[in-house]
């Protein structure tokens, strides 16, 4: 196509799941709960961690910076994919397309490094406890805390920059429920071997890289709890480690499989439910992953739902 007959696409239609209107109530409703569910459930997580002095410690503080990555990733696509539910053209600018594409890979690319950082914490406190105090004190926290976010959006500037210029001139209409970058791809007329490549790089790097981290944490924590002489104490350092490796194998699971691949296409059906289990499931089911294992999280919310139960709303942070 010659460049002088190329007119650009100056909005998306965001074709969502393709549904019957009878399944499009279904899923609406679904999604709905979900979100709410997740809203709720993660902003009271940020709020006990900033009231009770009791979850004032370095793996608090990143819990509650991980509800807060999760209430801003479903933030960014799920009111969006509800709005346009319902609508007749299912239309998102083209400005709006790739400024929400950015921040969710942004916050998601956050949320690895975040799960890394973690699985470091719980290293520090199980390996080596009597300088965990010493080593995790706060300005450490917040520089990993800042690192995450540096290392973030570092990992997605080479694809953002290759494929914002990219000429889309052709058929507009996105094959997902929010602008992920296989299907946005897929719409350039023009050569996108650059940016796959480069979303391939950045994405292998950021996955396999952070997940080798928590891979060389959990193994040296493994090898130091068989070692402890006590039951009990075996019990409750796998205790403190079960949540935040069931997030991680929820996470990294979905995330591998949707874009550590050179070429995305052909699979978007199943590309669609997977990132449904990333966007608005795992974020759902975070706050119950964490408080329902964990005896400090169901006290602080006893507490806060039983003797202070107008305290909550009012509470303000502090570390």
């Amino acid at each position: 196509m010659d460049g002088r007959n190329r007119t650009r696409v100056t909005e998306f239609i965001l074709l969502g799941f393709q549904n019957e209107k009878p399944a499009d109530i279904l899923l609406f409703s679904t999604f709905l709960l979900m979100y709410l569910i997740s809203l709720v459930g993660n902003t009271l997580i940020i709020l006990l961690v900033c009231w009770d002095h009791r979850l004032h410690s370095p793996m608090y503080f990143f819990v509650a910076n991980l509800a807060f990555l999760e209430v801003a990733i479903t933030s960014t696509v799920v009111p969006e994919m509800l709005a346009s539910t319902f609508s007749l053209t299912r239309a998102i600018s083209f400005v709006g397309c790739l400024t929400q594409s950015f921040f969710y890979f942004l916050l998601g690319s956050t949320e690895f490094f975040l799960l890394a950082v973690m699985s470091l914490d719980r290293y520090v406190a199980i390996c080596n406890p009597l300088r965990y105090a010493l080593i995790m004190n706060r300005r450490t926290c917040a520089a990993l805390l800042l690192g995450s976010y540096v290392g973030a959006f570092l990992s997605i500037l080479a694809p953002s920059v290759l494929t914002a210029p990219l000429p889309f001139c052709g058929p507009n209409v996105v094959n997902h429920f929010f602008c992920d970058s296989a299907p946005l791809l897929k719409l350039v007329c023009a050569d996108t071997s650059p940016a796959e490549l480069a979303d391939f790089v950045s994405s292998a790097v950021l996955l396999l890289g952070s997940l080798l981290l928590t891979g060389v944490s959990y193994t040296c924590i493994i090898t130091t709890v068989l070692r402890m002489p006590s039951a009990q104490g075996r019990r409750k350092a796998f205790s403190t480690c079960a949540s935040h490796i069931t997030v991680v194998t929820l996470y990294y699971g979905s995330s591998i499989f949707i874009y550590v691949r050179p070429r995305k296409g052909g699979v978007m059906a199943v590309n669609k439910f997977a990132t449904v289990l990333n966007t608005i499931v795992t974020p759902m089911l975070n706050p119950f992953i964490y408080s329902l294992r964990n005896e400090k999280v169901k006290g602080s919310l006893r507490d806060a739902l039983g003797k202070y139960p107008g305290r909550l709303g009012t509470a303000r942070c502090r570390r």
